[in-house]
């Protein structure tokens, strides 16, 4: 994911993106359920339309002579290549970042791979649990006495992909200075080890992991997730919040009570005060929860389903959610961008079919003509 989340990101802020494709098959994913209908069909994967969004689609067998070439006269027109893939896998495709280079001195090249570049690790298969797991994210991750538990989704996909995607603007904002490319190169492992906020260096100081230790769905005395009537709240009730968050809970009563007379007493009281939180919690849907929270200035939130989020009154009213037809997908509805710029907003267009552009990119970009293209398809090239 992370490859094609970066150039989603390019794509939709209005970036032409032109997704290299394998003949015949396509992208990987393309393979990869649900499909639309529940038929499996290699333009209806929600997990390709979803990262290919605004992108244009060629074929073309970089591992033949001609395809190689065919894809370095591209890249001799382009501002960006994003690869991802191994140091090695490149070199016998001889498509390097050196070899692109070659033919494109100003060429931004973004490498994004499990391990990087470089180091003895550079050139192993790897998966988004072996990045989050090398990284360090599985440690600090699940309940103390359990073993470390995989974060939902695809983190460590996605974070190296939005890294990447920072990364190229950087090197394009550079090249465009200086006249001259760079790579741009972001690993999984480094992207999931640099969001490990203080435990780092909180072990470096201390020689000790006592602040990594997992510490499950409580870290705290009134800091968890609790269960509601129809779901779960996420407390967050800091020492200074605590006047407001017993105010939510009609609880006043234990401002003077010397259990919970400050956060140390709470802590050595955690199971008293844990029993009154689930009390109050079991007897409220998250909506009154969350309304009393924000009646008191209490750091109380819902932990919202897929269904929460698509009904969500706050994201409808900011338009996060779009709908974009497909003529073999149908209507779906994606959500927003990570962020928002007025001045250039983001207009995302449905992902393209197999090799849709076919014609125009390499009719326009490199001047071949039908016959051209009807040879190459006929040779397994595009």
């Amino acid at each position: 994911m992370a490859g094609p989340w970066c150039t989603k990101l390019l794509a939709d802020y209005g970036a032409d993106v032109i997704k290299v494709e394998r003949p015949g098959t396509g992208d990987v994913s393309r393979g990869h359920g649900p499909f639309a209908g529940g038929v499996p069909h290699p333009e209806t994967s929600a997990l390709f339309v979803w990262l290919n969004t605004s992108k244009r689609s060629i074929t073309l067998d970089v591992t033949s002579a001609t395809g190689r070439g065919l894809a370095l006269r591209i890249a001799a027109q382009c501002d960006a290549v994003a690869l991802d893939r191994s140091p090695s896998q490149l070199e016998r495709l001889r498509l390097s970042p050196e070899d692109l280079h070659a033919v494109n001195e100003r060429l931004v090249v973004t490498c994004v791979s499990a391990f990087g570049q470089s180091g003895p690790y550079a050139d192993w298969a790897s998966s988004n649990a072996v990045a989050y797991a090398a990284g360090g994210q599985y440690y600090i991750t699940g309940d103390p006495e359990r073993e470390p538990l995989l974060n939902g989704g695809y983190q460590a996909e996605y974070q190296a992909g939005t890294w990447a995607f920072g990364a190229a603007l950087a090197a394009l904002w550079q090249a465009r200075a200086s006249g001259e490319g760079q790579v741009a190169e972001v690993a999984g492992v480094e992207a999931m080890a640099s969001i490990l906020e203080f435990y780092v260096p909180d072990y470096v100081y201390r020689k000790s992991e006592a602040l990594s230790r997992r510490r499950g769905n409580f870290a705290s005395a009134a800091v968890g997730i609790y269960p509601a009537a129809d779901g779960y709240i996420g407390i967050h009730c800091m020492p200074k919040n605590w006047p407001q968050f017993i105010r939510a809970m009609d609880a006043e009563w234990m401002a003077t009570d010397e259990r919970f007379a400050d956060n140390r007493a709470r802590l050595r009281h955690d199971d008293e005060l844990s029993a009154q939180i689930y009390a109050w919690a079991a007897g409220l849907t998250k909506q009154e929860a969350y309304r009393r929270a924000g009646e008191a200035r209490a750091p109380i939130t819902p932990v919202n389903t897929m269904a929460d989020l698509l009904a969500s009154e706050h994201l409808r009213a900011r338009g996060f959610f779009r709908d974009i037809g497909h003529p073999d997908a149908g209507a779906m509805r994606y959500a927003g961008p990570p962020s928002r710029m007025p001045a250039s907003p983001p207009q995302p267009r449905r992902a393209p079919r197999l090799g849709e552009h076919n014609a125009e990119v390499f009719g326009d970009m490199l001047g071949l003509d039908g016959r051209d293209l009807t040879r190459l398809s006929a040779a397994g090239v595009i």
